[in-house]
């Protein structure tokens, strides 16, 4: 779907590398973008597990604190169509790679950067990680505490991704369509604290209209209810139940023999005893058996799946969610695939790119430098 749009990425983590990940599944040429060795910061390989992070992409290394390297970088950004960053708030200002400045050589340019909290306000300069955005966004408060009592740490880099990550590739995307009717570039300021906010909306604003404080087991979903909760079974495993609508949650009960509970889904007072008796029937069997019985009786049950078990689930491997790789390095191994909708999905096993490798020649070439200058730039420390 994006194929024939170029995309630099100067994001090594974050939001902003989960945004790259995704645009380059979708078809967009990607080139992350990385200091030289030595010159700005050490050239670090990226761990094993995060080689998915690099599929299809190209790469190339620039020294940004040079005049010659950041003229190249300039220059190669002139034939690109996105540009996403992650430095601190007024760094790429700093460097001379500003949205001025791409603006300047390419008018049409959407230049995303992504931030914790943006780049303006009393915290943009905060420095932070996903667990501090779900906190100021109110995603922690509203989660089922811990048995101390304080908010969990979500298994799940919800900010980043989500909060963060997606919200940047939305944003891009609606860019590049305002642009081909306009011809217009974008600043895109991307926090991941306005995301999680975005995220929370249901909650902030139900305090906003009514003055009632959202938290743990406020809402239907939230866990109000006990027709909408975990409970364990007999071997220790656990399944979700969501059967909110009335049907569901009658289908749940006669099959719990819990039928004198039907007419009393969102009865408050009765939740306690509800939940006791939905836990005792849930002992009675292991979590596959309850699987197996209830998912395909409309009763909204899944079970609570271990990472393990997730890449074996017949449903995702039916839907082709996880590929056969191979590195020069590592050898071969499996790893999630192109899965949101609309990814390019290429068939066979998928070479993964060799990070000891650029580039950079094949980028400078494109952008109208000769051999000549590139060797020039290689030897002083411009590029590699």
């Amino acid at each position: 779907m994006l194929e024939g749009i170029t995309v630099l990425d100067l994001a090594s983590v974050g939001p902003a590398a989960r945004a790259s990940r995704w645009l380059a599944d979708y078809g967009a040429d990607v080139v992350k973008i990385a200091p030289v060795p030595n010159r700005g910061g050490v050239l670090i390989d990226p761990p094993f597990h995060s080689y998915g992070g690099h599929r299809g992409m190209r790469r190339m290394l620039v020294d940004l604190k040079s005049d010659a390297g950041r003229e190249a970088f300039l220059r190669v950004a002139r034939g690109a169509d996105v540009l996403i960053e992650s430095f601190r708030p007024g760094v790429v200002d700093t460097l001379g790679i500003g949205y001025g400045a791409l603006a300047a050589a390419n008018p049409g340019i959407v230049y995303c950067s992504t931030s914790g909290y943006g780049q303006d306000g009393p915290h943009a300069q905060y420095a932070g990680h996903d667990l501090n955005y779900l906190a100021v966004g109110g995603f922690l408060a509203t989660s089922h505490p811990r048995d101390d009592g304080g908010p969990p740490v979500p298994g799940a880099t919800v900010a980043d991704s989500a909060g963060g990550g997606m919200h940047a590739v939305i944003a891009i995307l609606a860019a590049l369509v305002n642009r081909a009717s306009t011809g217009a570039g974008a600043y895109l300021d991307v926090a991941a604290a306005d995301g999680v906010l975005a995220l929370m909306s249901l909650a902030v604003d139900e305090y906003l209209a009514t003055g009632i404080v959202p938290g743990p087991r406020h809402g239907l979903l939230t866990g109000r209810y006990a027709c909408y909760d975990v409970y364990r079974c007999a071997d220790d495993a656990w399944v979700a139940v969501a059967a909110i609508e009335p049907r569901f949650y009658a289908n749940l009960c006669r099959a719990l023999d819990c039928e004198r509970w039907i007419d009393h889904q969102t009865d408050d007072d009765a939740q306690p005893e509800i939940r006791a008796d939905f836990a005792a029937a849930f002992a009675n069997k292991t979590r596959d058996q309850w699987s197996d019985l209830l998912a395909p009786a409309d009763t909204c049950v899944s079970p609570v799946l271990t990472v393990p078990e997730v890449v074996e689930h017949p449903q995702f491997v039916a839907r082709g969610a996880f590929v056969e790789a191979t590195h020069a390095t590592h050898g071969r191994f499996r790893q999630t695939g192109a899965v949101l909708a609309g990814q390019s999905r290429p068939p066979g096993v998928v070479g993964l790119p060799d990070t000891s490798q650029t580039d950079t020649d094949v980028l400078l070439r494109d952008a109208g430098y000769t051999g000549e200058d590139i060797t020039r730039l290689r030897n002083d420390g411009a590029v590699a």
